[in-house]
């Protein structure tokens, strides 16, 4: 048992000097003053100074995923330990369809898909629970799905792109919209035109266009919102819900208003990424760190993006982390031990090969406080909604975590809104060679960061340990904001 004293809390969008007491990995009590305790003895954390945040949930996260030959660089261990550093407790990752097996065919392959991401997720620092990727569809998939239930999984994410590899056809969404609502699921959606995508990726290619940036000339935004807009409309003819992951572009932004404005149940989330950089850092000589699928828009869309968030037509902020090394060939330290994994010096003369993705876990927070927040841009409410809250409620998580009530989880961050930070691969603790915000000077910053009451970072040490993240079960029928 210990008391978080003289730290400010969000109480009715303002902040006011509240005390925590733990217990046993849960917020007991919160008071204005002092927490009397009896006679028993109690330790106590003095947060003079800083603000009591819930710690973040990141719903949005691909680790050790193989990809063109190579894996994410972060695994379950090293991704949540970076996650925890930037003040982020709970994330969800995606656990991708195991191919059919030869003997049963498609028969278990859920279980089968599950029980491998659960084998690589055993080392993970915080909690965790999992998205399934519905990439084939037949009648035994079909009557498999309810299944995911029992296992504690309650969204599905489809895809219009990669075709011959993750994209379903229409009507085969349109099935599974259908099924997910009558069973409380969630689906979401990545969407991208795929057959446009391949053919202009072709005729790039054949043209003699390698670099980075035709990795975005070859992926238009009009594709990105007419798939959003297919989507929003089966999911309408379903009256399933709906949940568009990493909105790029104004007109997603646009699509989703309408569509919310017309009573369907869609929701939606765009990435850091989307809201700073454009089309332009492709073409830098170190353009690959930013190739990731969607790509960087324009700046049009950076700030239609902001607009959204601020008028709260967004509902959550997530990173789709999901990163590579920049020069693989290279090792680098990580805890002590040299590490080396191929990364995107894969496509170095094709576009097409570079790894698609990006390191973003552990720098959503302090991004978002300094230039949303710090800016006047989003208040502290929105931060916290937008970051914690929203995600735990539409993932069905709250308020076991997101939230800081008694009862909840005491996954707690101490934050110091004056803590200025020269922000880099150096302090981020991502396990690759770069970061996207090299240089940026911060103001804001977690200090400390409790995970159900235990104290896994303090200051620049790391208290946390593999495997001390627990598997999170989630109950169908969450909530559509």
């Amino acid at each position: 048992m210990f008391i978080i004293s003289n730290g400010k809390m969000l109480i009715k969008d303002q902040f006011s000097t509240r005390n925590l007491l733990i217990d046993e990995g849960k917020i007991i009590a919160i008071e204005e003053n002092l927490i009397e305790t009896g006679s028993k003895l109690v330790d106590r954390v003095d947060a003079s100074g800083h603000l009591v945040l819930p710690g973040g949930v990141d719903v949005h996260t691909h680790f050790d995923l193989p990809m063109f030959g190579t894996v994410s660089s972060d695994d379950h261990y090293t991704g949540t330990r970076a996650a925890a550093f930037g003040g982020t407790t709970t994330v969800i990752d995606f656990v991708p369809m195991s191919p059919p097996d030869d003997i049963k065919g498609e028969a278990e392959v859920f279980h089968r898909s599950v029980t491998t991401w659960q084998e690589k997720a055993r080392k993970a620092a915080i909690d965790y629970a999992f998205h399934m990727n519905l990439t084939r569809y037949d009648a035994e998939i079909e009557a498999q799905i309810p299944d995911l239930l029992e296992m504690g999984i309650t969204s599905l994410k489809v895809f219009t792109a990669y075709n011959n590899r993750l994209r379903l056809d229409d009507g085969s969404i349109f099935k599974a919209l259908r099924l997910a609502g009558q069973h409380g699921l969630l689906v979401m959606a990545h969407c991208e035109d795929g057959d446009v995508i391949d053919l202009l990726t072709m005729e790039a290619l054949q043209a003699g266009h390698i670099t980075p940036e035709w990795h975005a000339r070859t992926r238009p935004a009009w594709g990105a919102v007419a798939a959003s807009l297919k989507m929003i409309t089966l999911a309408a003819q379903a009256d399933a819900p709906l949940y568009l992951v990493h909105m790029n572009t104004a007109g997603e932004v646009d699509m989703l208003e309408y569509a919310r404005k017309n009573k369907v149940k869609v929701m939606g989330e765009t990435c850091p990424q989307y809201l700073f950089f454009t089309e332009d850092v492709l073409r830098r000589a170190d353009g690959a760190k930013w190739v990731c699928s969607p790509p960087m828009r324009q700046r049009q869309d950076n700030e239609r993006l902001w607009q959204g968030l601020e008028k709260e037509g967004l509902q959550v902020v997530a990173t789709d982390h999901c990163p590579f090394f920049f020069d693989g060939t290279r090792e680098i330290n990580y805890e002590g031990q040299p590490v080396k994994i191929p990364g995107k010096e894969l496509g170095a003369i094709n576009f097409s090969l570079i790894p698609n993705g990006l390191p973003g876990v552990g720098d959503r927070l302090p991004i978002l406080w300094t230039f949303g927040v710090g800016t006047g841009r989003l208040t502290a409410r929105q931060f916290v909604d937008l970051n914690c809250t929203n995600p735990a409620r539409i993932f069905g998580l709250y308020p076991q975590k997101g939230a800081l009530q008694v009862g909840s989880d005491a996954d707690i961050v101490l934050w110091n809104p004056e803590k200025k930070v020269d922000y880099g691969v150096a302090v981020a603790k991502h396990r690759t060679d770069y970061n996207l915000y090299e240089g940026w000077e911060l103001t804001g910053f977690p200090e400390k960061v409790y995970l159900r009451g235990e104290l896994i970072v303090d200051g620049d040490s790391w208290l946390g340990k593999a495997g001390q993240g627990r598997f999170l079960k989630r109950l169908p029928g969450a909530e559509i904001i």
